[in-house]
């Protein structure tokens, strides 16, 4: 059995070799996935083009605007002079957001009345919208907080000190500078490993099938579960190689820490490559063209990857697909990665998502040998 298991796995080394294409695909594509997700996915909005509607021309509402001006997370675009104006430019999505400022807004703050702000947003792209609003949210407070000390200081310097405040101190664990690489890289490498690893498994049986190889296979005495063995293994490998690759990138590249023990990482990424190289080789078993694998990989890439967590949170799934989410392999790889690389985790905490990739693993392939079995009658 495992001298027939490594002619198999020699084989498919040879035709790897050979196949100058495939050996691109594994190196330059990933990495280069990495480098565009790695700067491009982030929760942070900057730079909003902004319009300022003010009709109080004070010195309170300038100083307002400088306040969004200086915060770096909007840029002045225009200074329209009524709201048809204002009400154009978003239409013509020249600006993103557009504060309004009252004629009476100077004059009500120096009564010590609430002095309202309007701001108009472009919803089209609602998570902007959100994260836009925010950000004017926590600028205008620390105005409104800045101006009251301001005017008790004028007012009434003696009860200042005696003005009850709540200051909130933000402590942050695991990444203390919120910085968006650190969640995203590691969830990046399970996606490009499941993209990867699932296109080159799932050409496996059907190149052969093509090519007329099959046939003459099936001829020789291996059994389904060695064919099945010996076509995991090398792709087995390609994907641990191509896991501490991408690691190293996102550890030196991008400055993601990493704080635990490389052995558990590498034991979930076996855990999950297990997982992936199943659902390859059942896609390749099941098609008959390498267009047909193409186009069912990716009918298995999407939900998987919107599953997954990654980018969308679980909890704010609809129940039903909360339960399709304990079917994705990808959900528990991303907690292990994420895990073991800014908490520093073991499998003390991690055993469940590893006892889940094992079960999904060990279900997968024996599903996969009885589809193959079935092929080949």
């Amino acid at each position: 059995m495992l001298g027939r298991i490594w002619q198999i796995l020699i084989k498919e080394m040879i035709q790897l070799r050979r196949d100058r294409g495939a050996r691109f695909r594994l190196l330059i594509p990933p990495l280069i996935q990495l480098i565009v997700f790695g700067y491009a996915a982030t929760f942070e909005v900057n730079h909003v083009s902004t319009a300022v509607l003010d009709f109080d021309h004070s010195q309170e509402s300038r100083e307002l605007v400088s306040r969004f001006t200086g915060s770096g997370r909007f840029d002045l675009a225009a200074l329209p002079g009524a709201r048809t104006d204002a009400r154009a430019l978003i239409d013509r999505s020249r600006v993103s957001l557009t504060l309004q400022i009252d004629p009476q807004f100077a004059q009500q703050l120096r009564k010590g009345e609430t002095a309202p702000v309007q701001v108009i947003l472009d919803g089209t792209n609602s998570n902007t919208a959100l994260i836009s609003l925010g950000y004017v949210g926590q600028i205008a407070r620390e105005f409104a907080s800045d101006y009251q000390i301001d005017r008790m200081r004028r007012v009434a310097p003696s009860y200042l000190s005696q003005l009850p405040s709540v200051q909130m101190v933000e402590r942050p664990w695991y990444n203390p500078g919120l910085n968006s690489h650190w969640f995203f890289i590691p969830g990046i490498i399970g996606s490009i490993t499941l993209l990867t690893i699932v296109n080159l498994t799932s050409f496996a049986v059907v190149r052969e099938r093509e090519i007329g190889t099959l046939e003459q296979i099936m001829v020789t005495p291996l059994r389904p579960l060695e064919l099945i063995v010996g076509k995991t293994i090398p792709f087995f490998i390609i994907g641990l190689l191509l896991v501490i690759l991408i690691a190293l990138v996102g550890i030196l590249w991008f400055g993601v820490p990493f704080r635990g023990n490389p052995l558990v990482m590498l034991f979930g990424t076996g855990l999950f490559l297990i997982s992936i190289l199943a659902v390859g080789l059942l896609i390749s078993t099941t098609c008959s063209t390498q267009q047909q694998a193409f186009a069912s990989g990716f009918f298995y890439l999407t939900p998987t990857f919107t599953l997954s967590g990654f980018a969308f949170p679980i909890s704010g799934m609809p129940k039903v697909m909360q339960w399709l989410t304990y079917l994705n392999p990808l959900r528990y790889y991303i907690v292990v990665l994420r895990g073991v690389f800014l908490k520093g985790t073991g499998l003390a905490i991690l055993w469940p998502q590893m006892v889940a990739m094992t079960l999904l693993g060990l279900a997968l392939l024996m599903l996969c040998v009885l589809r193959f079995r079935m092929s080949l009658d």
